[in-house]
């Protein structure tokens, strides 16, 4: 009966070393469900700053359908259109002059 016991505990010593080893490394492994996580936390950060970014363009778009003032505002500083009877007035900042050497 010895045998039998040697046996016995091996077969239970290779099931535990299967286990774990699915447990550590194999398929739903901790590192792979850590990984995940991590996988999913990065996603959700995307996903919440392309919801703002998603309700900003909604607001812009309802805005440009509602009013006429918003369409204005932006042909102005786009398109650099002005009203009729408006003056347009470019004001140039002046170029740095080279520096002469003084010698």
């Amino acid at each position: 009966m010895d045998w039998r016991w040697r046996l016995v505990f091996a077969v239970l010593l290779a099931a535990l070393l299967a286990l774990q080893y699915r447990l550590w490394v194999g398929e739903g492994s901790l590192a792979e469900v850590s990984s995940l996580k991590r996988q999913m936390l990065r996603q959700q950060a995307e996903l919440a700053a392309m919801r703002e970014r998603n309700d900003s363009l909604r607001a812009e778009v309802e805005d440009l359908k509602q009013g006429l003032e918003a369409v204005e505002a932006r042909a102005r500083n786009e398109l650099g259109m002005i009203r009729e009877g408006e003056t347009f007035f470019q004001v140039l900042e002046p170029e740095p002059q080279p520096e002469s050497d003084p010698q």
